[in-house]
């Protein structure tokens, strides 16, 4: 893609000899501090530390979680899928030991050897468990091995009896990674149906819908195979609201949408599917099968705000007025970029007592709007920073998940295109914040931003006028979708935002640094 561009060799060498100022560095040695007290925060090990303990004493023992309690008598089992899975089921074992009877688990493939690679041992069963790992869903497309998993999913499930406990490790990916399609329906049936679905515009609110319709295990089906025996869901949320029947199409989780809502979606975008998509909908019942009372706890253990939360205690550790101002940032990088780029230049005008703040503060009131954030409530936000007295360095916080227009072959993410996006607006508009130093970072808590090696990007002002002085042109790599190719220019810079795999996965965070500059 860099000799798409035009961009030589010896530009790239020049271009990595450009190094953020002192007080620039400080602050992205800040944005990434803040970024990874968010993730640690949702790290297998520490999650189910504080949802799961187990009581041994007095002839008996005990599984506490979600406020519940389980006795323990050779009577616990385990499945799980998703991508943050395998961790979990990691801890999972360490803390219930010999208790467990068996498990299986559905796993991205390449996930094991690259969590070994990677050093992450904390995240890996041991030679001796009794947990087995299947692996599938490759590029997070339902696959014939995934299949395979899920028919040992079910398997396991449909042995227990009423006297057994099933624990269910539930994270993002995980719908990818248990597809069971209703006969005579195939999986290329299904991925038909949903792939035209995809195409039209529907949203994971209606494709969750017809999957969950679609299959035996989803929309509560895995706890209905397990019947009658106790179910206990532990869910990391990839999803904005954290809806539990929309999180791996909620497996565990008696959803209200059956066939007739199905049909539905597939009317509203023209769509009739196959011949066997219209048997299974002619045969499956019209109301959501029933959910048996007192037999499933779903408990939610790790999510986007829970990571915010560590995130804005780390902030104000570090001296910055926070802002924790919203978990629910959607929408196309276009518009999210200005909006990320408007909100610092309001709160640089605050910060410098700016004459046209009251022009930017409405600009900015009038984006968000449009935007349709829930419960953004940015007025209130914003007079929190007007009001705080002494504040000359302010903290926003972030999260959620954009989507990319892709125009071009290059390579990127949605985090790296958001970050330079947001570069581009402010060179825009430099001229309002030369008394702030600035510093946005965007990343994804799963540490894979798109098909590339990084987690995400950070930006400041400057960025565009660095990236000019080394002959690299913002818009033609936006233009390409290579926003990986431009941040790769500045390796020595450390404008990628570069983790490894994480091992868990809660959405995206952003952190935005407004700070008023010392000699001002």
């Amino acid at each position: 893609m860099a000799r798409l561009l035009g961009v030589h060799l010896a530009r790239v060498f020049s271009c990595q000899s450009h190094r953020p100022t002192r007080n620039m560095a400080t602050l992205q040695d800040d944005a990434h501090r803040i970024f990874w007290s968010a993730v640690s925060a949702v790290l297998p090990p520490r999650m189910l530390r504080r949802a799961l303990t187990v009581r041994d004493g007095d002839g008996a023992s005990v599984l506490e979680c979600g406020g519940k309690a389980f006795f323990l008598e050779k009577n616990l089992y385990l499945v799980g899928f998703g991508k943050a899975v395998l961790g979990m089921a990691a801890a999972v074992e360490q803390i219930v030991g010999h208790h467990l009877v068996e498990g299986v688990i559905s796993i991205p493939r390449g996930m094991e050897e690259s969590l070994r690679q990677a050093g992450k041992r904390e995240m890996l069963l041991s030679p001796e468990s009794r947990i087995r790992v299947m692996e599938g869903a490759a590029n997070n497309l339902p696959d014939e091995d995934a299949m395979r998993a899920a028919a040992e999913i079910r398997r396991l499930a449909e042995k227990l009896e009423e006297k057994h406990l099933l624990l269910v490790l539930i994270s993002g990916g995980g719908s990818a990674l248990l597809p069971a399609p209703v006969p005579p329906l195939t999986l290329q049936d299904k991925q038909a149906v949903t792939r035209q679905l995809a195409l039209k515009g529907a949203t994971i609110q209606e494709l969750n819908t017809v999957r969950r319709a679609l299959s035996q295990l989803k929309g509560g089906g895995l706890s209905r195979a397990a019947y009658p025996a106790q179910v206990v869901s532990l869910i990391l949320s990839d999803v904005i609201g954290d809806d539990l029947d929309v999180i791996a199409s909620g497996p565990t989780v008696c959803g209200s949408s059956r066939a007739e809502d199905c049909a539905r979606v597939l009317g509203t975008y023209g769509l009739r599917g196959s011949a066997a998509v219209e048997e299974v909908l002619l045969s499956r019942p019209r109301a959501a099968p029933p959910q048996h009372p007192g037999r499933v706890h779903n408990v939610l253990i790790g999510s986007n705000r829970i990571a915010l939360g560590a995130a804005e205690q780390e902030s104000r550790r570090s001296g910055y007025f926070t802002s924790l101002l919203s978990t629910a940032i959607s929408g196309d990088v276009r518009s999210v970029s200005r909006f990320f780029a408007l909100l610092a230049e309001v709160i640089c005008s605050y910060l410098m007592s700016a004459p046209r703040r009251q022009e930017l503060e409405e600009d900015l009131l009038a984006l968000a709007s449009s935007m349709d954030v829930p419960h953004l409530n940015l007025a209130d936000r914003l007079q929190e920073v007007k009001v705080a007295g002494g504040v000359d360095a302010v903290c926003v916080l972030c999260g959620g998940e954009t989507t990319v227009q892709v125009q071009g072959e290059g390579r990127g993410g949605r985090n790296q295109e958001l970050a330079l996006r947001v570069a581009a607006e402010w060179h825009r508009a430099a001229a309002a914040m030369t008394g702030c130093q600035v510093m946005f970072l965007s990343g994804g808590t799963d540490g894979q931003d798109g098909p590339t090696q990084a987690a995400g990007a950070v930006a400041y002002p400057q960025l565009v006028d660095e990236a000019r002085q080394c002959s690299l042109d913002v818009e033609a790599f936006l233009k390409a979708s290579d926003s990986y190719g431009f941040f790769s220019q500045f390796q020595n810079g450390r404008r990628l935002l570069v983790t490894g795999l994480t091992g868990t996965n809660v959405m995206d965070i952003q952190v935005l640094l407004v700070q008023k500059r010392k000699d001002q």
